[in-house]
């Protein structure tokens, strides 16, 4: 797989947070638990705006034959590497139903968590596994804006 945009992996440009993404329920506490919309977590993993912690949204686009097998290897990529990591908050992995588009939503203490990640020996070859998949667009970015219901 190719990174659509080339310098996407390498230099990760801040972006806003979109509205589409937190309409789409991308935001999730650690642990893969997933918070209905009036719950609040008390474990500091809350979602929150302006906090400083970094924000790596992966959207990948695959063959539909191939979304599940990308999500477990996203799956054993978080579980066995990128969680073991300095920095690592959380991640939530979000399939579209097409079976077209696979979205992983990281989040890091900080943009040198996420540049140390990147370096890390076996993130290279962990990388190209999921390259084989389809193509992806990485985007780095900030909260800026969290609504609660309830």
């Amino acid at each position: 797989m190719q990174c659509r945009y080339p310098n996407a992996w390498s230099t990760l440009p801040a972006a806003p947070s979109s509205p589409a993404v937190l309409r789409a329920g991308l935001l999730s506490p650690a642990g893969g638990r997933v918070r209905g919309p009036a719950q609040e977590t008390t474990d500091g993993n809350d979602v929150r705006a302006n906090s400083g912690v970094m924000t790596l949204v992966n959207v990948f686009a695959v063959d539909p034959e191939n979304q599940q097998r990308l999500v477990a290897v996203l799956k054993e990529g978080t579980e066995a590497l990128m969680s073991k990591l300095a920095g690592y908050i959380s991640a939530s992995i979000h399939v579209s139903k097409d079976g077209r588009r696979v979205i992983n939503y990281s989040q890091w203490k900080s943009v040198k968590d996420i540049e140390a990640m990147r370096q890390h020996p076996d993130v290279g070859p962990y990388m190209k596994r999921v390259a084989g998949l389809g193509t992806f667009e990485a985007i780095a970015c900030e909260v800026s804006y969290v609504h609660h219901g309830g």
